[in-house]
């Protein structure tokens, strides 16, 4: 017989995952108290990392079903949330999420939708880079300075180049100007 498991988790400790466990049971899942891990932390912690979630990976059994209110308790990386599918998928787990219909995640239409969630993450991930990469060739294009700014002035990049003309050794120059010997050597190479 397959044991009902409860994942909820919050981000701060301001906030409380009681909601999330009602929701669950008024959906109609019957879970044993010992059966809910509850945690806070950050979406933004792989959950592989989540020491709540690594305890409920040890207690799940194949058969067992995991319920989640919202795909986002899992992870806000739609590739960390598919991969945890997929990891409960080949450890005979079913997966829940209520947010989604209740729809099982490791089912076909389950696998459907997780495809979907992830065609949509790679969308929005390449529109990223796209009006990334825009605003950079437009900054360019008037003559705005890219990157971190330099070290050290022009004019001590001059008083470098004298330095290193006069024989003496990176390093020294290096504590002088109080910055590192890359930044030294960098303004040599491009001397």
């Amino acid at each position: 017989m397959s044991r009902t498991f409860v994942y909820a988790r919050v981000s701060t400790i301001e906030q409380n995952p009681e909601n999330q466990i009602r929701e669950v049971e008024a959906a109609g899942f019957a879970v044993v108290p010992h059966r809910i891990i509850a945690e806070t932390v950050s979406g933004s912690v792989a959950i592989a990392q989540r020491k709540g979630f690594s305890r409920l990976l040890e207690k799940m059994e194949p058969g067992d079903v995991l319920v989640v209110t919202k795909l986002d308790r899992l992870g806000r990386d739609a590739i960390d949330v598919s991969s945890t599918v997929a990891k409960l998928e080949a450890m005979g787990i079913r997966m829940h999420c209520l947010a989604l219909g209740g729809v099982d995640l490791t089912s076909s239409a389950g696998k459907m939708t997780m495809g979907v969630i992830n065609v949509v993450a790679q969308f929005e991930r390449d529109l990223l880079i796209e009006r990334t990469q825009a605003g950079l060739a437009r900054a360019k294009a008037q003559g705005k300075s890219l990157g971190r700014p330099p070290a050290l002035s022009p004019d001590q990049q001059e008083a470098v180049r004298k330095r290193i003309e006069n024989g003496q050794a990176v390093s020294a120059i290096a504590r002088e100007f109080r910055t590192s010997r890359q930044t030294i050597i960098r303004i040599r190479d491009h001397a």
